[in-house]
């Protein structure tokens, strides 16, 4: 029986945690984000989105928070040192096509200050995710 190649053992090992620590990283995301100190949008801008999350949702779509998906990469070194992270391979976007219709159809302005948001979110979120992974990592180096 053929023994896999380390690197690929780890990201097979990683990959099984992938939306466990997606999860827990969009948690930790979000309230430093959106519930801090000095977050990236007023409660009214989070209001909107979670509105159209669900009018989204109730459409058939997928909405706009929980649609963000990641990827664990290598670098493709053969040093002994792993060089694994992490991307994000879809970003939540607000659309023409996507925005609510009529009274609560969005502005421009709005809208691309939303959609900054939503791509910061998610780069937020693929950064947490990295972390974790480093440290599952390092845990199974040892």
């Amino acid at each position: 029986m053929a023994e896999f190649p380390d690197e690929r053992q780890l990201v097979l090992q990683a990959r099984s945690r992938l939306d466990q620590w997606t999860k827990r990283a969009r948690m930790e995301a979000y309230a430093e984000l959106f519930d801090g100190d000095d977050p990236l949008l007023s409660p009214e801008e989070v209001r909107l989105l979670d509105a159209l999350d669900s009018e989204l949702e109730r459409e058939g779509g997928d909405g706009v928070w929980g649609t963000d998906q990641y990827g664990i990469h290598t670098a493709g070194t053969s040093s002994s040192d792993t060089s694994l992270g992490v991307v994000c391979v879809y970003h939540p976007q607000i659309t023409k096509d996507s925005v609510l219709r009529g009274a609560d159809e969005l502005d421009d302005e709005t809208e691309e200050r939303l959609n900054a948001a939503l791509w910061q979110y998610s780069e937020r979120v693929a950064t947490r995710i990295e972390e974790k992974l480093h440290e599952f990592v390092r845990q199974t180096e040892r």
